[in-house]
């Protein structure tokens, strides 16, 4: 049995013991002297083992050649920068919030509600609603406000995303505030409640589909943007061009608008303003008034 392990051994030498000849062929006599060696492997391999071992610390010892630096003289734009990675959390947080619960976040659950409520209620009540129903000839009726509320609430979810998990969790009570009014709106005009219910149950499909079909414009560019608002906001009845032109450039100005606004103050207080549909004076982005809040976020 020792034999048969001994002969299995020294073919194992000899490939290691040959692929160190190959990576030093500049060291001949290396080469000669392993060759004896091999040439009376029958005498044991306690010779062999000596040779290999001097051999790795031999190489060990070689002077391996300088490595040059690579310079250059690009200068690097805020583009080029790395963007800011997600944010880190423990491993307790992600268990309990795997679990559906809310992990601890940046500021007061109390005072993002209220931020996400006063948010919401900026998308309904600083929008003028009646500009858009003149401007592309939208039916004055419960359907055609959702179309133009939920676009500037999308709007707001895609500046709030950005804020991390605290502003991930703004936009869960954004959305639950718009599905509250949307039913409250409802039972005030008078719709039946299975008729509403049945509505509500469209929308949510529609509010969805929106939103992945605006995510895809906003990160194309305007001819998917300008498909995504014809089939959302104007159900595929829109044929002027000049519409769509229109809203393609209201959608990424309040985009770019809402990105001036300083993160910290939308968590604090969700006051946004928005710009007009048609500009009167084009210019750029003016940088906006900073909201006022007391200590308690409101």
């Amino acid at each position: 049995m020792a034999a048969l392990t001994h002969r299995a051994g020294v073919p194992q030498w000899i490939a290691l013991c040959s692929g160190l000849i190959q990576t030093t062929l500049a060291q001949q006599q290396w080469g000669r002297m392993l060759h004896g060696t091999l040439q009376r492997r029958k005498n044991g391999q306690s010779q062999l083992t000596q040779v290999c071992c001097g051999l790795i610390q031999t190489i060990g010892t070689v002077k391996q050649p300088n490595r040059t630096l690579h310079h250059t003289n690009k200068v690097f734009t805020a583009k080029d920068s790395p963007q800011p990675s997600e944010e880190k959390v423990g491993a307790f947080t992600k268990i309990i919030e795997a679990m559906g619960f809310t992990g601890p976040l940046k500021y007061n659950k109390w005072k993002i509600k209220i931020a996400a409520l006063r948010m919401y209620t900026c998308c309904v009540e600083k929008t003028d609603y009646e500009e858009f129903f003149n401007k592309f000839q939208m039916p004055d009726t419960l359907n055609s406000w959702f179309l133009v509320a939920q676009l500037h609430v999308w709007m707001c979810l895609v500046r709030m995303k950005q804020e991390g998990r605290t502003g991930k969790y703004m936009c869960r009570y954004i959305v639950h505030s718009m599905w509250e009014d949307v039913e409250q709106r409802g039972k005030v005009m008078g719709i039946d409640s299975a008729a509403l219910k049945t509505s509500m149950r469209s929308m949510t499909e529609n509010f969805y589909a929106a939103i992945f079909g605006y995510d895809e414009g906003i990160l194309s560019d305007d001819h998917v943007l300008a498909a995504a608002i014809w089939r959302n906001l104007f159900n595929k009845h829109c044929e002027d061009p000049r519409q769509l032109e229109i809203m393609v450039e209201y959608i990424r100005k309040q985009v770019q608008h809402l990105d001036a606004i300083p993160g910290e103050d939308l968590l604090l207080s969700g006051e946004v303003t928005w710009r007009p549909l048609v500009e009167t004076n084009a210019q750029s982005i003016v940088k906006p008034a900073l909201p006022t809040y007391n200590d308690e976020g409101l």
